[in-house]
């Protein structure tokens, strides 16, 4: 599973970068797109201790990527669009005050 040899999508790339590097010190968010290939790298950065965001049903312009990371366990909630930046932040300034 994954990028091997320049073969696969960027995004799971730097998903298993990031989770193999900071693990619990970092934060992702998966937002409206078609396919898998996100949702699986964001699972990964959830496995490694992340917090993860999807966006919701109601404002994803198309919820297959939210959906799939939602159904995978590869977000710990799921937000509408206009409040995930703000949910991002909140959550990196926990991280700083818990590093």
């Amino acid at each position: 599973m994954g990028w091997k040899a320049g073969i696969g999508p960027v995004s799971m790339c730097c998903s298993e970068s990031v989770a193999g590097t900071v693990g619990p010190m970092a934060v992702g968010a998966i937002l409206t797109g078609m396919g898998r290939d996100r949702a699986r790298g964001l699972k990964l950065m959830r496995d490694a201790g992340a917090y993860t965001l999807g966006q919701n049903r109601a404002s994803a312009l198309v919820y297959g990527m939210p959906r799939v990371a939602f159904e995978e366990g590869a977000v710990v909630e799921q937000a509408p669009i206009e409040a995930i930046a703000g949910r991002l932040a909140h959550a990196l300034v926990k991280l700083k005050a818990a590093a």
